[in-house]
């Protein structure tokens, strides 16, 4: 069984990116810059996701699940770690 997973921004994303400082004088961002601002918004997603993985592993830990709940608190330190790893490609970017 297949599902589909509509991906709406809805969910506390902000994307009114600005571009003002980093546009080139023809309107379009460098490479780099498109970058950074393409792992700022992977971060915020994740940062997202972490609290939401969080809040559903203590939900399904308070209605008795207590295995739904440890590995949804599994998958939120490994979406953390993914996180890191953004930021750390940031910092390389911003440097």
């Amino acid at each position: 069984m297949s599902q589909h997973h509509d991906h709406d921004h809805s969910h506390g994303h902000d994307h009114d990116h600005h571009h003002d400082q980093a546009q080139h004088s023809d309107g379009t961002l460098s490479f780099e810059d498109k970058m950074i601002k393409l792992l700022e918004h992977w971060i915020k997603h994740n940062e997202d996701h972490v609290a939401s993985y969080r809040d559903w592993a203590q939900k399904a830990q308070s209605h008795g699940l207590p295995e739904a709940g440890d590995r949804l608190s599994e998958v939120a330190e490994l979406t953390a770690g993914l996180t890191g790893k953004f930021e750390q490609i940031l910092a390389t970017l911003k440097k």
